[in-house]
């Protein structure tokens, strides 16, 4: 087992993305703190260009020297257990790394789809590795086989843009609604601007997928979309860890926490990013919630070093990008709760919008190695203490 002596306290993150970096750079604000990054590659994945990798216009890669303090230390393996009684963590390469405080930022990946056909069949594009795996056969594919993406969401309808925009003819098989989080203004922009594409998208009752074969999508009202390769967009899942480890989960596998992030089990450990569950009320899956989440996790662990209680969480929201290939994009406002407004930003305003917040957003994870706690937290969701009162009630049980 690794263990630092000389009255050190060691922390571990466990996981390297937006939330991990975060948190493990902002932690280094403290001499006395060792901090172990464990995650599973050994480069920082840029999930917010996954879509780019497929079409060939990014590697959505960064080095971690370039977002990632030198005072973490990175060990590049899997984490499989978590021993609350030892504190300890054990790893896939074999051996343990103690703990005093641990960092449950576990991140998301692909969902398991619920349908037929669809873990054999379907490329998923959540992780980098299945984003690759994609490109490949993106790439094998003649260039006028035609491609259909599942998921109406931000993930597919990002997707099939890329695609069709470098010369691919799509179909975007919505399972309801195109876009669910837009406001009808900005959704419509959506669908005028993938139409445009010519994407062909396919939305509203009966467009949810009942099967998936080698070369179709079977809908719900009987419909057949044939294609070369289907794309699955739809929803994320999280890694399986915490529940494995026994500690208490939600419906979807995240950790369970209060207010402060702090692990309804054990308070040495605080869950952030999309693995997270404060109050049962998880916030909505992606970078936005992720570097906002990741400081506050950090600042937990560092208040419980220094004796004293972590404030709870405060966040807010102030909308959803979205890139419409490289030429347009959108950028949809929202109240501070996550909802969508009538305003938004569209066309090639939104674009640059879009590759702002995704450059920024690595800026945000450097800026914290090189200056510690520097991030100042001042966003707040004020309807999220009612929401959690109103929810307490109707809460179900944990997963334990």
């Amino acid at each position: 087992m690794t263990k630092h002596t000389g009255g050190r306290t060691d922390v571990i993150v466990i996981g390297g993305g937006y939330a991990g970096v975060l948190a493990a750079n902002r932690l280094t604000c403290r001499d006395d703190v060792a901090v172990t990054l464990v995650n599973p590659r050994a480069a920082f994945v840029e999930r917010l260009r996954l879509h780019q990798l497929v079409a060939g216009s990014d590697d959505a890669v960064v080095d971690y020297q370039d977002v990632l303090s030198g005072r973490v230390k990175l060990v590049v393996d899997t984490a499989t257990g978590i021993d609350r009684a030892a504190r300890s963590v054990s790893l896939a390469g074999g051996g343990t790394v103690g703990y005093d405080h641990l960092i449950y930022a576990v991140g998301s990946r692909s969902g398991v789809p619920q349908v037929p056909g669809a873990d054999r069949f379907a490329y998923p594009i959540a992780t980098l590795e299945e984003a690759e795996r994609l490109r490949q056969a993106v790439a094998a594919a003649p260039a006028t086989a035609a491609l259909t993406v599942v998921g109406g969401g931000a993930t597919g309808i990002e997707t099939a843009a890329e695609l069709a925009e470098a010369g691919r003819a799509v179909t975007l098989v919505c399972g309801g609604r195109l876009g669910a989080y837009l406001h009808p203004n900005g959704r419509r922009f959506v669908a005028k601007r993938l139409a445009a594409l010519g994407v062909t998208v396919l939305a509203g009752p009966g467009t949810t997928v009942a099967s998936v074969t080698a070369d179709a999508v079977r809908l719900a009202d009987g419909r057949e979309v044939r294609g070369h390769l289907t794309i699955w967009a739809a929803g994320f899942g999280v890694p399986d860890l915490a529940a494995r480890s026994g500690l208490s989960t939600d419906a979807a596998g995240r950790l369970l926490t209060d207010e402060t992030l702090t692990s309804i089990d054990d308070d040495r450990i605080v869950a952030t990013g999309d693995a997270a569950a404060p109050s049962g009320l998880a916030y909505r899956m992606g970078c936005q919630s992720a570097v906002q989440l990741g400081p506050h996790a950090a600042d937990a662990v560092l208040r419980r070093i220094e004796g004293g209680r972590p404030e709870a969480i405060s966040i807010a929201f102030a909308g959803l990008c979205v890139s419409l290939g490289r030429g347009a994009g959108i950028f949809q406002f929202a109240r501070k709760d996550d909802t969508a407004v009538r305003f938004y930003i569209g066309g090639r305003a939104g674009a640059r919008v879009k590759e702002f917040v995704v450059s920024h957003t690595v800026k945000q994870l450097a800026d914290e190695a090189h200056r510690p706690g520097a991030r100042v937290l001042k966003a707040k969701d004020e309807t999220r203490r009612q929401r959690v009162q109103a929810g307490s009630a109707n809460r179900p049980a944990p997963v334990s």
